[in-house]
């Protein structure tokens, strides 16, 4: 078994190698050979980075700057709304909360392409547009999220609850003193997925944000693809420098990520 795992995940990185190697050539063999597994040093160089940081057309750090902004932000508070409404409806008994929990699940069936016109509208409406704000709000709470969160809540003993009250803690003081610790597993998985989803966002920053300083990097980088020139080296480097981000926050959060998978996929 850990044979057949290896060789899936050996499939699964050979795209990122293809491209981590083409990062290193002159986009003349990419043109030539295209993507490929090749290693030659002698044609490999950090040329193609270079411009990134020195090129006054591509603004690789701002885009990048972006990206972490709202990232960080839309994780962040997506985690903290996300994990009280589950919370709330795995926890408390109030009415319309079977109707409630129904619409979250038919939530998740809807494709998100359905809503961008809605969504639009509502955006240009508030004013919005072109702000780090029209692409956090519209998102910032998914019916995933909360669905993951109350199944794991689920789970936990009420007992914890009882106890606090008991002790005179507050409700609010159950939830932040209390339950959080005890969901530190669902935190890291959704902190992993939401900060992914969140950074590989394309078609909603890309219809929201008008000027290049406010791209978001896939939208940044895409944009240096254009009918007049290609910048195949830098969007193939720009695009290993990308990964970078993903890759730190699954090694810090890769052990609560399993854990809270396998917990929350049990219980409720």
């Amino acid at each position: 078994m850990v044979i057949l795992f290896i060789i899936i995940a050996i499939f699964a990185l050979l795209p990122f190698y293809a491209m981590l190697l083409a990062s290193f050539k002159p986009a003349t063999e990419l043109f030539r050979y295209g993507l490929n597994l090749k290693l030659d040093f002698s044609i490999m160089s950090i040329k193609n980075y270079i411009p990134l940081f020195t090129d006054g057309s591509i603004l690789f750090l701002t885009w990048f700057k972006n990206s972490v902004l709202i990232t960080l932000i839309s994780t962040v508070f997506s985690l903290l709304f996300s994990s009280m409404v589950g919370y709330a409806i795995a926890v408390y008994d109030f009415k319309f909360k079977n109707t409630i929990f129904v619409l979250i699940l038919f939530m998740m069936m809807i494709p998100v392409e359905i809503l961008i016109l809605p969504l639009y509208k509502l955006t240009v409406t508030l004013h919005i547009i072109n702000t780090y704000s029209g692409i956090i709000l519209p998102f910032l709470v998914s019916a995933s999220s909360i669905f993951f969160f109350r199944q794991f809540a689920s789970g936990i003993p009420k007992d914890f609850m009882d106890a606090a009250r008991i002790d005179g803690c507050t409700e609010y003081g159950i939830f932040f003193r209390i339950m959080i610790p005890l969901m530190k597993p669902a935190f890291g998985a959704m902190t992993i997925l939401s900060a992914l989803s969140s950074w590989n966002g394309f078609i909603w920053p890309l219809i929201q944000m008008r000027t290049d300083d406010m791209f978001t990097l896939p939208v940044g980088l895409m944009s240096l693809m254009t009918p007049y020139g290609n910048n195949y080296s830098a969007v193939l480097s720009g695009s290993v420098l990308s990964v970078l981000p993903i890759i730190i926050i699954f090694l810090l959060f890769q052990d609560s990520f399993i854990e809270g998978l396998t917990a929350g996929g049990v219980k409720g």
